[in-house]
């Protein structure tokens, strides 16, 4: 039986989201294609490996065997089409926010001669990219949800603290701290029902929980162009929380930026790679992240802000990278 890596490929998208909508999504085809080609899949088992009705889609029992199988396929077949590592090493980014930008400039810095592949994507995705052999490293929130659908095959360590700030109005009178209360709070996140409900729109409901209010969910427009443009727009008195990534450049832009004074929310960045004896080059690219995060003390709470606040399911480190 000849499987076909595209119609594997297809299974796994599904089997991830439980959701054939999104799944089609993430992979850009539509979504009678993709119930075709699962549908095809099936029948060259002779196995159902998918139970759906109108509002669920599950993994029969042979499903869930199979989607191991799968995800080990799809590594190999990355593996032996990969050109070489000996000199190439890959990082994905999420949209602008700097923590993974910086990693790669201090590592091209390093060393110079390992060519750096990038791109761009959610935490989500970066982590089925780790697992499928697509990127070398990922920067992402560890969260308990990746953990149980992906609880082998990976390891990480925390990286970085990124403080959440407060962004005013053009106009506004610059001050060090302000309260999460004085104003509302617009956020530039997914909600839960969006259907792109990510590790950032999680970690926004932890948030809001703790601190008991509600906030603007604005939907995530990705590049920081888009979120001055949103800024240069409001009209009703407000606060946008962002992320330090961002609130530098807005700061630059002329826009006030404030600490909250109750809590100092931190995100916390963690770097992770694939559960195997790295690459020269991946090897040498946790060790350069690292010692950034140590020197740049990425790893402590600020000392002259508020008390400092995390997710309650915040991950302790799995590991520490053998930088060989």
């Amino acid at each position: 039986m000849d499987l076909d890596l595209r119609s594997v490929r297809y299974f796994v998208a599904v089997a991830e989201e439980l959701h054939f909508g999104r799944a089609a999504a993430r992979l850009y085809i539509s979504q009678p294609a993709l119930s075709k080609q699962i549908r095809r899949l099936e029948e060259q088992l002779d196995a159902s490996l998918l139970v759906r009705d109108s509002r669920h889609v599950t993994l029969t029992p042979r499903g869930e065997r199979f989607l191991d199988d799968a995800r080990h396929l799809l590594g190999v077949a990355a593996r032996m089409q990969r050109s070489t590592a000996a000199d190439t090493v890959r990082i994905a980014h999420i949209f602008e926010l700097s923590t993974s930008r910086l990693v790669a400039d201090a590592f091209a810095r390093a060393h110079p001669h390992v060519h750096v592949i990038e791109q761009q994507q959610d935490s989500y995705r970066q982590l089925r990219a780790l697992l499928d052999d697509q990127i070398d490293v990922a920067i992402i929130r560890v969260t308990a949800q990746k953990l149980r659908e992906s609880p082998t095959g990976w390891r990480h360590a925390p990286l970085r603290l990124e403080p959440m700030l407060l962004i005013g109005h053009p106009n506004d009178e610059p001050h060090r701290a302000v309260s999460l209360r004085a104003r509302p709070i617009e956020i530039f996140a997914d909600p839960p029902e969006s259907g792109l409900y990510n590790a950032h729109g999680d970690y926004m409901t932890a948030l809001e929980q703790h601190l008991g209010l509600s906030m603007k969910w604005l939907g995530n427009p990705g590049t920081f162009l888009n979120c001055m443009a949103h800024l240069h727009r409001l009209v009703e008195p407000g606060f946008v929380l962002d992320f330090q990534s961002y609130a530098l450049r807005y700061a630059d832009a002329g826009l006030p930026v404030h600490r909250p004074a109750e809590v100092q929310p931190y995100y916390p960045w963690s770097i992770a790679w694939r559960d195997e004896e790295p690459s020269q080059p991946v090897a040498d690219l946790l060790r350069v992240a690292l010692h950034l995060a140590d020197a740049n003390n990425w790893q402590q709470p600020d000392a002259d802000a508020a008390p400092p606040w995390l997710p309650a399911e915040t991950a302790a480190p799995d590991a520490t990278p053998s930088a060989g």
